[in-house]
């Protein structure tokens, strides 16, 4: 029993160290990230009052845009604090989850985003898949990120296609893109915290991928090869709450 003590009290503590960078990091983006948004959504709401109440076609247009803008700004402080929340406390709210329907659910949110970007999204889910113990939140933060790199990396239009399957007692995602690609080399960097490709990158977002993938026990892998696309592979162990 004591052997078994030890290993838990050891990975407590390796988790407790992996997650201290990001988590430091985290207090400080709260306020720079919160407070903008807050002044954002206020203002929407300012101007929502002042428009014209009326029947008309451009009323009803810009009502539903300021709608639009104003269920994103709450969808991202609804990320930002769950993201807070996990970081700081290091620990994640787990539940027997079909990862399917979280797939699903995250596709209904993203398609007209991946339709205006000339992008087909496509989701092939496999029949009688296991639950396995995920947070839905933090889990469709994985999808939003991994889908916005396929979006960046096909600028002319594209094609990614979502993949669930059951390996060895393990449930596995895949998201396929048709985009740039990327070098082998790059492959191995690409979730390490502050590495980016791109000009203007944060080299936050794929790392936090990376985090949020083990802290589920799973693992994350990339294969890609320039002016063919990418692959990342996401496993999960099937286990019991």
């Amino acid at each position: 029993m004591s052997d078994i003590t030890s290993k838990s009290d050891s990975e407590a503590e390796r988790w407790r160290k992996q997650y201290a960078e990001i988590a430091e990091l985290a207090g400080a983006l709260a306020h720079e990230i919160r407070n903008p948004l807050s002044t954002i959504s206020m203002n929407l709401k300012l101007v929502a009052e002042d428009l014209p109440d009326d029947e008309t076609a451009n009323s009803r247009r810009l009502h539903t845009k300021l709608d639009t803008i104003q269920t994103e700004c709450n969808h991202l402080e609804n990320i930002l604090e769950a993201y807070l929340q996990f970081v700081r406390v290091g620990e994640i709210e787990l539940e027997p989850t079909d990862l399917n329907e979280v797939v699903k659910q995250f596709l209904d949110f993203f398609k007209p985003r991946a339709n205006s970007a000339s992008v087909e999204i496509s989701f092939h889910p496999a029949a009688d898949l296991p639950e396995i113990p995920i947070d839905s939140v933090l889990m469709k933060q994985v999808l939003q990120n991994l889908a916005r790199n396929s979006l960046d990396a096909m600028p002319e239009g594209g094609v990614i296609e979502l993949q669930t399957s059951l390996k060895n007692n393990t449930v596995v995602l895949e998201v396929i893109d048709t985009g740039q690609g990327m070098p082998k080399e790059a492959c191995g960097k690409i979730f390490r915290a502050f590495y980016s490709r791109k000009a203007n990158g944060s080299g936050l977002g794929l790392s936090t991928v990376r985090k949020i993938v083990e802290a589920h026990r799973g693992q994350i892998s990339c294969e890609s090869e320039p002016d063919r696309g990418t692959r990342m592979t996401l496993t999960f162990p099937v286990l019991k709450l």
